[in-house]
């Protein structure tokens, strides 16, 4: 292994508080000059406020190294030449659409971009979303991750409200993030690395590992953030290497 990709929360971090050794971990993949890159899930913020956050735990790291399902989002938007959306996200993520030029809209769009929007699922909203796509406009899922791991327990993420309109809509969505290949590439690409050189690093066996495994990556499980035993036992999925966190990969570099 030359590279690694790295997922963020439940990686380095659980309900805002740091994994113990999670800081010291990459600072000693560093020092003997393997390469890294984050890769996450992460809809609710955008690049830079990942960044602010991840500087806010302790980490030493740049916006730059930092690949979200909205960058893909928003390169797939460029190729196709359609800049209209309607977001259906919380949080600051929409300032990586309007930062590439893209116009987030309330009617007439290309494009619906499903995000973890929280408590702004509504009806309502969902609603709209149902209309624009019935319409015409393509469904753009920036996840589809069945839950995440928030301060007081398991969180539904975006997946079952990405189903839910491909269900009214009878159209599928188009995955933007992990464990798209498209999205995994943008990393590899950036690094300089091809699958056969780079190991992901996730808690999810599905979206992190499998999909890694899929593209030709290693596949390595942490045990920390929204794993669960019993999901990663009838998987089938065998991750490459199983640690009880991202602490104890120094033991086998």
């Amino acid at each position: 292994m030359q590279a690694f990709l790295i997922d963020l929360d439940g990686v380095l971090y659980v309900s805002g508080r740091p994994i113990e050794g999670a800081r010291e971990t990459l600072a000693l993949i560093k020092s003997r000059g393997y390469e890294y890159r984050f890769v996450s899930n992460s809809t609710r913020r955008c690049r830079s406020s990942v960044a602010r956050r991840l500087t806010d735990l302790g980490f030493d790291v740049s916006s730059d190294s930092i690949f979200t399902p909205p960058l893909a989002a928003i390169e797939h938007m460029k190729r196709t030449g359609k800049e209209r959306c309607f977001l259906l996200a919380s949080g600051d993520v929409g300032r990586d659409f309007e930062d590439a030029g893209i116009v987030v809209a309330e009617d007439d769009v290309d494009f619906v971009v499903v995000g973890d929007a929280g408590d702004r699922f509504t009806f309502n909203r969902l609603n709209q979303a149902l209309r624009h796509i019935l319409d015409g406009a393509e469904i753009l899922a920036l996840e589809q991750d069945r839950y995440w791991m928030g301060s007081d327990g398991l969180v539904l993420s975006t997946g079952p409200f990405v189903a839910a309109l491909e269900y009214a809509t009878g159209k599928r969505a188009e995955l933007m993030g992990k464990p798209s290949p498209e999205f995994f590439k943008m990393a590899l690409d950036d690094l300089g690395r091809g699958p056969e050189e780079a190991a992901m690093i996730g808690d999810d066996i599905l979206t992190d590992v499998s999909g890694a495994q899929s593209l030709g990556m290693k596949g390595i499980l942490v045990k920390t953030g929204k794993y669960r035993a019993d999901l990663a036992e009838r998987s089938g999925v065998l991750p490459d290497l199983v640690l009880d966190s991202i602490a104890r990969l120094p033991d086998y570099l």
